[in-house]
């Protein structure tokens, strides 16, 4: 329940739309998946007992998930073309049964599609109101578009229905977002030390919020810890790796982030930092590797495909030097999610310019939300003294 609050933000904004296969015997390609493994075995399972009955809507639901679940460790979207296959009896009926909806609602909002996720979500929790999994994905959502009130009703809803770690978790995000960092940061760590039974992998959700946490607070060497922590957890998690690759960034340690994602190049977030990595450090592989992310970059405009605009801009900006184009692309990725990402792209793109104007709708959100991390406050800070 707690990596809900992260994946809607992360698979939204990175992703390239994902392909559906129109026929279930398409073999696109072979996924990286050992012999043996015990994930592939799950798939292959699952993929037999629904295609010996498509109609099985337990079956399906289990196999969306994990691809859902895959597509989010491994950064390959196509995982998610395959959960929206799986779904195909139920995807566009009016009304599906409520666990098809919010499963529904879970893939629209990865391509982008925040408002048929809502609608979708609204429905469930109108129809259940006790459905935590839809309240959570609700605040996510709401998150993602900057409605703190909407993602303050949400996690209200799920203290009274799962209290816990989960909702401790809903409620410490929103607070770690709009200025009350410090006090979010004990709360989420009075949660996690009082939790008897918790995963691995909501630990590395836990540590990676309370990094976040102290870097709002100014507290580099605190986050360093929380990063650190979560990392020895071993779980895959891109946003641990792409949190933790930025936090090395900004602080010009770029030859730690070759050594952490060399590995990483399928996953589009992770390959751009490893390339702006190597780009600092003068080495021979950013050549390729920014060459990859264009030709990715190009192939997704040719589709038409908007889905990953904050990403762009950043290439655009740091790795090719479109200043121009950087900033376009992240005027229009703000007007649709406005996270503190969102605004930091949007203010050093501007800033790179000297046009404190283009960036107004981020200062505006900075000033509603009350958002404390000092690096984003001093480059607001900095663009605001432009204006004449």
């Amino acid at each position: 329940m707690l990596r809900v609050l992260t994946l809607a933000s992360l698979a939204a904004v990175v992703h390239a739309a994902p392909y559906v296969p129109k026929d279930d015997a398409t073999v696109l390609e072979r996924l990286p998946v050992r012999p043996g493994d015990p994930v592939a075995r799950e798939l292959r399972e699952l993929r037999a007992e629904l295609a010996r009955d498509p109609g099985d809507l337990e079956t399906a639901l289990r196999l969306a998930r994990r691809y859902f679940e895959l597509a989010n460790a491994e950064g390959d979207p196509r995982y998610v073309g395959y959960a929206q296959a799986a779904l195909k009896p139920w995807w566009d009926l009016p009304a599906p049964p409520l666990d098809a909806t919010v499963m529904r609602a879970i893939l629209k909002q990865y391509s982008h599609d925040f408002a048929g996720a809502m609608q979708d979500l609204e429905v469930a929790t109108r129809e259940d109101p006790n459905d935590a999994l839809a309240w959570y994905w609700r605040a996510a959502i709401d998150m993602v578009q900057a409605d703190y009130d909407g993602a303050r009703d949400a996690c209200r809803r799920l203290q009274t229905i799962d209290p816990g770690l989960g909702a401790v978790g809903c409620m410490a995000y929103l607070d770690g977002t709009t200025g009350k960092a410090a006090a979010a940061h004990r709360a989420l760590s009075a949660a996690l030390a009082a939790s008897a039974r918790t995963s691995p992998e909501e630990k590395v959700w836990v540590l990676t919020r309370l990094a976040e946490m102290s870097l709002r607070m100014g507290n580099a060497k605190q986050a360093e810890e929380h990063f650190k922590a979560a990392l020895a957890l071993n779980v895959h998690d891109q946003f641990l790796l792409a949190a933790w690759a930025d936090f090395l960034l900004d602080h010009n340690r770029a030859a730690e982030v070759v050594e952490l994602l060399r590995d990483w190049v399928r996953s589009d977030i992770l390959l751009l930092r490893l390339a702006l990595a190597e780009k600092a450090l003068l080495a021979p592989a950013a050549k390729e590797h920014i060459e990859a992310l264009k030709a990715r970059f190009d192939a997704a405009a040719l589709r038409g495909d908007k889905l990953h605009q904050q990403e762009e801009a950043r290439f655009n900006l740091y790795l090719m030097g479109r200043k121009e184009k950087a900033l376009l692309l992240a005027q229009e990725n703000f007007r649709l999610q406005r996270e503190p990402r969102d605004a930091r792209i949007l203010f050093e793109a501007a800033l790179a310019l000297g046009d404190p104007g283009a960036a107004k709708e981020a200062f505006d959100w900075l000033a509603r939300s009350g958002y404390e991390e000092p690096g984003l406050r001093k480059t607001a800070q900095a663009l605001k003294a432009l204006e004449k």
